[in-house]
Order: C-alpha cells, then sequence, then structure tokens
C-alpha cells in the first residue's frame, strides 16, 4: 500500500512539474479575446471595479490627475439657425494645448439644460467632413440615412437634433483631426517608427521608451481633453450637472466608454461599435501600455453600471455583442436592480458606422432617462448642413497654432512631466501619500500584489547532503495563475526558522551554482542556521534575454504589446511575490510555512529592483529587505524590448518610490548613496527610522556585508 501512495505522488509530482507556463504562450494582442466574467456580488465587483478604474487612469497618465489649468475658453463666431446656435470654441487643456470644436445651443434655454458630449472616430477631418453623393445615396439604399441633404453631415445632423431636443452638444476634434493640428495626424493614428531624435533621456517625445515609463501616450491626451471637455461644459451656467451623457463611434465610442468609466460626471453613455470581446481598437490613440491587461472594453463599459448606458451591434467585431458580452452586463446590471439601464439595439445588417437608424435610438434612449418629453421614437428631421468653412475655429481673428511642431511636443511632455513629478512627490512626503497615490499606482504597473499572488505549491526534484545543509531542487507551482518558478534551497539540518530568498540576475546559480560553489555571502547564511533559496525568475536561468517578445505587429509602439501583456519585469516581479507567499503558506517542501519564522528577501544587479517592486507589494509578509540597485534608473532605458522596460515605471519616482515603499520594513540598501532622499525621507516619516541602513561599499564586498546584516 504504501509503495502504491509512493507511485501515486510521484505521478502527481510529475504531472505538476510538467505543467505549462502560461507566459510561454503566444502574446495576447488586440484581436483576441476578451470576455467579461460578471461578479458574485456588488461587495466583490466593488473591488474590481476600483482596480480597473485605476489601471485606466494609471495607463492614460490620469493617476494623478494632471493639474487642472485655467481652460482660458475662447467662444466666437456664432451662427442662428432654427431653434438652435452654433458657436466655435478652443480652450487650453493643458498649458499651450488647444482642444477645438463646435457648440451646439437650444435658442431658447428655460432653467438648466442636459448637455452631451459627442465624439467622433476616425475619419479624416471628421467634424468638418461632408459625404460624397454617391456614398450618399448607397447608404441611403441601405436605410443607413434618411435624407440626401441631412446625410452629407451625420455629425451635424446629431449635433442639431439633440439641440433642437434641448441639449447643449459640444462636439469636439480627435488630435491631429480637424482643426486640432498641434500633433500631425500621421503621429497621433499613423505612427509605425520610433525616432532616434525623440527618443532620449531628457526632452522626449510622445512613443518613445521614456514617454511610456511616464504614462505618456496619445489616448491619455485625448482622455484628458475629454474631462476637460467636461470641465468646459459645466462653466456654462446653463448647463444641469445632473444630466451630462456622453456618445461616439468607433474610436468615439472607445473615447465614451473610458470617459463613462473614469468620470463621475457622466451620467449616461451610448458607446456605438466599439463594445466587444473580440478587436479592441487598432490605433494608437486607442491602445496604450498597462490598458487591457486581463480586461477589455466589456469590462470597461461595466465600469458605467449601474447608470444608463446603450450600446449596438453591426457588421463589425461587435456582431456577436449579443450573444458575447452584452447578457453579461445585463448581468451586472440586474446584480445592481437596474436591468432597464442597459439597453442595446441590433443592427448587424449595417456596416461600421453611426448610422441614423442608431442615432435614433441613442436619441430615445436619452429623452427616456433624462425625461425630455419628446415622443418616441425619436427620429431626425431634413436640414441644409453648414459647409465645413463655416465650422472651423481658426481664422485671422483667431490664428492658429503652429502644426505638427516637435517643440510643441516635447514641451507639452515636458509639463506633464514636471506636473506629474511634482504632484508624486508630494505625495511620497507622507506615509499616506505612499499608500494612497504610489502604492496603488505601483500595483497597476507590476499588475498584482502578494494579496492576489496565487495557490503555490511546491513540486519535488532532486536533493543532495551536502554535510551540515541539504541543497533541494524543485518547482513552485503557482496553480492561480498556471506559473512556475524553479527553485533551489539550501536548508541547514540545524535550521533556525528564517528564510533568505536569493535573488540575481543569474537566477538560483546565485545560491549555488553547476560545481557546487557556494558564495561566501550564502555560505555565512547558512552556516548561521538560516535557508537560502534561490530562484530562476522568468526566462532566467538560461541564456540572457537580449531583447523581449513583442506582439505581430509591424509599428513600433509598445502599447500594442504592453498594453495587452506584462512587461518581464512585472512577471519576474510576480514570481518573487509567488516565492514569499509560498514561503508564508507551505505545507510541504524544505521549509513548511508553519516552521518559518522570518522571511527576508536579498535581491542584487538586475534583481535588485525586482525585489524592490516585489517588497512594495508584499504587505508584512517580508520581514526584511537587502537590495542592491547599481544605481538603475528605468528613466535610462532607451529601447521599449529591453529586458528591464517597465511601462510607468518611471513616471512613479522611478526606482527611489519603489524603494520608499518598503518603509518601514526594515532594509538595507547599496547603490543609492548614503543619504537617498527620497528614501529616507519615506523612513523619517515612520517610527522606524532607524530601520534604514545605507551601504557606501568601498572596502567591503556589499553582498557579504548584508548577508551579516540580514543574520541581525
Amino acid at each position: 500500500m504504501k509503495h502504491l501512495i509512493a507511485i501515486a505522488v510521484l505521478l502527481c509530482t510529475s504531472a505538476m512539474v510538467s505543467a505549462e507556463d502560461v507566459r510561454d504562450r503566444p502574446l495576447k494582442d488586440l484581436n483576441g479575446y476578451f470576455p467579461f466574467h460578471p461578479p458574485a456580488s456588488l461587495q466583490q465587483w466593488q473591488q474590481r471595479r476600483e482596480f480597473v478604474r485605476r489601471q485606466i487612469l494609471v495607463a492614460t497618465g490620469l493617476w494623478p490627475m494632471p493639474t487642472k489649468t485655467p481652460l482660458n475658453p475662447v467662444i466666437h463666431g456664432k451662427i442662428e439657425r432654427d431653434g438652435y446656435t452654433v458657436e466655435k470654441v478652443y480652450f487650453e487643456s493643458a498649458p499651450g494645448f488647444f482642444v477645438t470644436g463646435n457648440l451646439y445651443r437650444p435658442t431658447n434655454i428655460e432653467g438648466k439644460a442636459p448637455a452631451v458630449m459627442l465624439a467622433h472616430g476616425h475619419r479624416k477631418d471628421a467634424r468638418l467632413y461632408q459625404t460624397p453623393e454617391s456614398r450618399l445615396r448607397a447608404q441611403i439604399a441601405d436605410g443607413a440615412e434618411r435624407f440626401e441633404r441631412a446625410g452629407r453631415s451625420t455629425y451635424q445632423s446629431q449635433c442639431r437634433q439633440l439641440a433642437r431636443m434641448g441639449c447643449i452638444v459640444w462636439q469636439w476634434d480627435m488630435l491631429g483631426d480637424s482643426d486640432s493640428i498641434q500633433l500631425s495626424r500621421q503621429l497621433v493614428h499613423g505612427f509605425a517608427k520610433q525616432r532616434p531624435e525623440m527618443n532620449t533621456t531628457e526632452r522626449w517625445g510622445l512613443f518613445s521608451p521614456q514617454a511610456e515609463q511616464h504614462c505618456q501616450n496619445v489616448m491619455g491626451l485625448q482622455t484628458l481633453n475629454a474631462v476637460r471637455g467636461v470641465d468646459f461644459l459645466l462653466s456654462l451656467p446653463e448647463v444641469d450637472p445632473q444630466r451630462i451623457a456622453v456618445t461616439g463611434a468607433s474610436g468615439g465610442g472607445t473615447q465614451t466608454m473610458i470617459l463613462a468609466a473614469i468620470d463621475d460626471r457622466i451620467q449616461l453613455s451610448f458607446p456605438v461599435v466599439m463594445v466587444s470581446t473580440a478587436m479592441q481598437g487598432g490605433c494608437t490613440c486607442e491602445n496604450a501600455s498597462l490598458l487591457r491587461v486581463n480586461t477589455g472594453n466589456i469590462e470597461f463599459a461595466a465600469l458605467a453600471a449601474p447608470k444608463p448606458q446603450g450600446m449596438n451591434t453591426a457588421d463589425d467585431w461587435t456582431k456577436e455583442l449579443a450573444t458575447k458580452g452584452f447578457p453579461e452586463l445585463q448581468q451586472l446590471y440586474a446584480t445592481y436592480g437596474k436591468p432597464n439601464n442597459i439597453f442595446l439595439k441590433r443592427g448587424e445588417h449595417f456596416p461600421h458606422n453611426y448610422n441614423a437608424v442608431t442615432r435614433s435610438a441613442f436619441y430615445t434612449f436619452l429623452n427616456k432617462h433624462f425625461q425630455l418629453g419628446f415622443q418616441a421614437p425619436v427620429i431626425e428631421q431634413d436640414f441644409d448642413p453648414l459647409p465645413p468653412e463655416q465650422l472651423t475655429v481658426w481664422n485671422d481673428e483667431h490664428p492658429a497654432p503652429k502644426a505638427a511642431d516637435p517643440q510643441f511636443e516635447r514641451d507639452l511632455v515636458a509639463w506633464l512631466t514636471k506636473d506629474a513629478d511634482e504632484q508624486l512627490r508630494a505625495a511620497a512626503s507622507t506615509p499616506e501619500g505612499l499608500d494612497n497615490v504610489l502604492r496603488p499606482a505601483v500595483e497597476v504597473v507590476i499588475g498584482r500584489t502578494y494579496d492576489d499572488a496565487g495557490d503555490v505549491r511546491w513540486a519535488a526534484g532532486e536533493q543532495e547532503d551536502r554535510g551540515e545543509y541539504v541543497k533541494h531542487t524543485g518547482t513552485l507551482l503557482n496553480k492561480t495563475h498556471s506559473e512556475e518558478v524553479d527553485v533551489l534551497w539550501l536548508r541547514p539540518k540545524q535550521w533556525n526558522g528564517r528564510v533568505v530568498v536569493w535573488l540575481d540576475e543569474t537566477g538560483k546559480t546565485a545560491v549555488c551554482d553547476g560545481q557546487g560553489n557556494v558564495p561566501a555571502a550564502v555560505e555565512n547564511l547558512v552556516q548561521a542556521g538560516t535557508a537560502v533559496l534561490g530562484a530562476d525568475l522568468y526566462r532566467q536561468g538560461g541564456e540572457p534575454v537580449e531583447q523581449t517578445r513583442v506582439v505581430e505587429n509591424p509599428r513600433e509602439f509598445a502599447g500594442y504589446t504592453f498594453g495587452y501583456n506584462h512587461a518581464l519585469f512585472a512577471q519576474r516581479a510576480h514570481d518573487v511575490l509567488s516565492v514569499v507567499r509560498y514561503l508564508r503558506h507551505a505545507e510541504s517542501g524544505p521549509c513548511p510555512a508553519g516552521d518559518v519564522t522570518n522571511v527576508a528577501v536579498a535581491g542584487w544587479n538586475s534583481a535588485g529592483p525586482i525585489a524592490a517592486a516585489a517588497g512594495g507589494l508584499s504587505g508584512g509578509a517580508i520581514d526584511r529587505m537587502a537590495i542592491g540597485t547599481d544605481g538603475f534608473r528605468f528613466g535610462q532605458i532607451l529601447d521599449y524590448r529591453d529586458p528591464m522596460f517597465l511601462p510607468g515605471g518611471a513616471k512613479y519616482l522611478d526606482l527611489p518610490g519603489l524603494l520608499a515603499l518598503q518603509a518601514p520594513r526594515p532594509l538595507w540598501l547599496s547603490g543609492e548613496g548614503a543619504e537617498p532622499e527620497l528614501v529616507v525621507a519615506a523612513y523619517r516619516k515612520t517610527p522606524a527610522s532607524s530601520e534604514l541602513v545605507t551601504f557606501a561599499g568601498e572596502d567591503e564586498n556589499q553582498q557579504t556585508a548584508a548577508s551579516r546584516w540580514l543574520l541581525k
């Protein structure tokens, strides 16, 4: 019987070891599958909702929100029409950064009026676009449009109809479109190759590795413009702050979802031809590093719940929405007790557009929930649209800024960098700021914490008696996340209950190499009775990684890869969290959790920053940290395929920000000088100010010095 049990255990262990590490699979891209799993309870959903919303804000560079500087709005060129007016507007979402568009208002406003934000898609010169006659006649024949005159400008048709329904409408330009000329359309929507002149450690440009590591991207700029658009509407005294809606199609549908998800002032949303479990948006203006890692557009739409929200299907990637995604959204709304607040307009026979049928569905939905008092269904009437020259914002009295100016691009990015740095340094000066601003951001950047590190099991390999200690090899299997970490232990026979996780860029051979050699610093720990664990973090243990994988997309945009997949740096931090999680919950293995009295982590060379990232997210699970940084900074990386590249890594005060998150845990630190400002300040704000030890390292090996400190 014992023999059969042993065989069964051996077979089980072999099966566990042979399990696939999910990270070895092909990378996910924007054409993947993005289901939404409704929560079991509203309490569970609120926790998930908070994280995904924060993920959007971090990814788009809006955590913290850039300082809201004066809008300095200019409204001019009023045109009187039948029951409404049209005006030309520009304002500054950031200093010198102009948002342009048209403002439609009912002629006679009584009391407070509802407002609608109208975001457009990727058609060139969208706000000013006039549909060619041949195309329009085909649309009328297919039922997508109704009128030969009004159909020439669907945006004007929509704005006019809403204004005649009593709504104030802000129809603004996406970046690089119509009157938004400071960043070129080619850059914003067609970026394909890295620009060496913009790929620098100072005064960099958009799409560079530096911009990505500061969460600076065109999607974030467009989202900032949308947020400031709500600010602009609320600056108008006649706008009802309780009735603000947003709608848009395609790229405008993406903007609609995102704005409704992050801005509580939006009370109703209607994203068109974009909510889908399939393609998530192909433009560089719809993607950002970190944005859709472990989430997607259906969940983005879910963040608006339980507020009224409509959407549609078309003969595009949304065509399966009725059976994939929408039922799950209905389930979430039902959990809120608001099943009638979610609406789907079927239209799989229509191509990818915001046609008259769908526009009518939006008017009717808005009419119902904003109680506008019109007969349903609400449909448009014919009219003569204004020509483009009457809608354009810039003229002799209001001259346009310089178009596609590289100097402006650098200045804008520099302002965003400086503004964020000032806010984050202020936050880092208090424990509350570290816990409420920096740490939540790093949770998104890394994508995992100790609390959700998973269920980690031990699969034994070989063991070797080496006199005073036993060498164990094996694999830690993260059953929750389907990941593996090969590890090597040196466990003293007279073990004192303490474990040091010893991390280096060479992996587990930093503890004991292939010839059985043990470094002096590790030997010191083992001889003192402390167990030492070495680990091959993801893609360690073989040939060093020179460049990380990217998705099969010829455009050199980091967001196409890291908007859907964790960076290698983050994956390695996950492995550190898996190791610590195992040590604190191990039911089997060389050091069962019940016998572990102290867990320390030491990280050297490129593993030092990785240990710092994991340590900042481990809570009290790690008792002591020893970190050698070699002065590493994310801000010096100039290749988005560098193994140490980390989206957002430089923004949150770079490596010093991660080190500050160790407070108040005892920390031994080298590579940062005697008085690293941010780290010292973080420790001085806690009762554990004496727990920070810095090492100059001129006369003694840093690892030997650290091992001696770890034994205290």
